[in-house]
C-alpha cells in the first residue's frame, strides 16, 4: 500500500498558490501557479499524486485535511458527472478542470481517503504542508518551485511545473469567495464594500465551505465571536471544532451599513426549510487577509 498526504495552499486565496504530495523523502512532488486558490492547490495535490501512481498495482490511501477534496472525489463527483457537471441547485461545479481530470485518474483505482486535522503534528501532513507553502511562496518570489523526485517509472507530465491543468486567466470564485452566480459583481474591479461582505456571508451557508475548515477559519477574524440563538457565547476554535455541512438556509438582506472604514454591519434574514425565520447580525471588517467577519448574532423571530 502507498501512504501519502497532500495539501495545497494560497497567499491571498486567490493569489501565488501551491501543492504538494508527500510519502517519504523519497517520493514527494509539489508545484504551484503564479495566481490560484487554496482549493485548486488541494485538489492538484491529489491528483499529481494519482497520475504519479498510475502505474502502481498498490493500493493508494491519500491523507488530506481538506474535507472538501474527499468530498468533492468521494460524495459529490458522481452526481455532478451526471448532471453534465452541475451542482445540485444547477450551478456550475467550481474548480471543473481539476475537477474532471480527477474523475479520469480515479478510474480503476484502488484509492482510500483519510481525514486527518491540519498542524497538529501527523508527521506526513505537516511535510505535504510544508512543500505547498514553499512552492507558493516560490510562486510569489517568481521562483520555480521544487518539483521534487515524484515516483519512480512514472511518464513524465506534460507542460511545466505545475504537472496538471492550468488555471484560467481568471480563476472561477474559490471556496473562501464562494461567490453565488447572482453576486458575479464581486469578480469586477472594483466590488462595493457591501456586496462582498453579503457575497461572503452566503458563501459561510454553502455546504462546500462548511465541509472546509480552512476555508471557514480563513472567513473569521481571530478574535471572532458568536451570540447564537441559544444565547450561548461562542468562540472562534468552538465553532471551528464543530464545523460541517448545515441544513439549507435563505440569506435575505435587510440592510448594510457601514460602521467606520473597513467595517461593514450586514443584518439579514435566515428562513430554514422548516419555516423557522432567524434574524441575523453580522460585524465584518477588513483587514490584510481582507474581509473577516468579526461578530455574529442570531436571534429567533417570534
Amino acid at each position: 500500500m502507498i501512504i501519502a498526504a497532500a495539501d495545497g495552499s494560497a497567499l491571498g486565496n486567490p493569489g501565488p498558490a501551491g501543492w504538494g504530495w508527500y510519502a517519504d523523502d523519497d517520493h514527494w512532488a509539489s508545484g504551484g501557479w503564479a495566481h490560484g486558490t487554496n482549493n485548486m492547490g488541494e485538489l492538484m495535490a491529489v491528483l499529481d499524486l494519482l497520475r504519479q501512481t498510475a502505474h502502481v498495482d498498490d493500493e493508494l490511501h491519500v491523507i488530506c485535511d481538506s474535507t472538501y477534496v474527499i468530498n468533492t472525489i468521494t460524495k459529490w463527483m458522481a452526481g455532478w458527472k451526471r448532471r453534465g457537471w452541475k451542482k445540485g441547485d444547477g450551478k456550475p461545479v467550481m474548480n471543473l478542470e481539476l475537477v474532471r481530470a480527477l474523475d479520469e485518474a480515479m478510474q480503476g483505482r484502488r484509492v482510500r481517503f483519510e481525514w486527518v486535522k491540519g498542524h497538529t503534528g501527523h508527521v506526513l501532513n505537516e511535510a505535504a504542508d510544508r512543500l505547498a507553502n514553499a512552492a507558493a511562496v516560490a510562486c510569489r518570489e517568481g521562483r520555480t518551485p521544487e518539483a521534487g523526485p515524484g515516483w519512480p517509472g512514472s511518464t513524465p507530465a506534460s507542460g511545466d511545473v505545475q504537472r496538471g491543468p492550468t488555471p484560467p486567466p481568471e480563476p472561477e470564485p474559490d471556496l473562501f469567495s464562494a461567490i453565488e452566480a447572482e453576486h458575479a459583481s464581486l469578480l469586477d474591479p472594483q466590488p462595493s464594500d457591501a456586496e462582498q461582505v453579503v457575497a461572503l456571508e452566503r458563501s459561510l451557508l454553502t455546504d462546500e465551505v462548511r465541509s472546509d475548515r480552512a476555508a471557514v477559519a480563513a472567513l473569521l477574524h481571530p478574535q471572532w465571536r458568536e451570540v447564537g440563538r441559544s444565547g450561548r457565547l461562542w468562540s472562534r476554535e468552538e465553532v471551528l471544532g464543530e464545523i460541517g455541512p448545515i441544513a439549507p438556509v435563505s440569506l435575505d438582506v435587510v440592510e448594510v451599513q457601514e460602521l467606520a472604514p473597513g467595517a461593514q454591519l450586514l443584518v439579514w434574514r435566515a428562513l430554514a426549510e422548516d419555516g423557522r425565520s432567524t434574524l441575523r447580525s453580522s460585524v465584518w471588517v477588513r483587514s490584510g487577509h481582507g474581509w473577516q467577519q468579526r461578530f455574529h448574532q442570531g436571534t429567533d423571530e417570534v
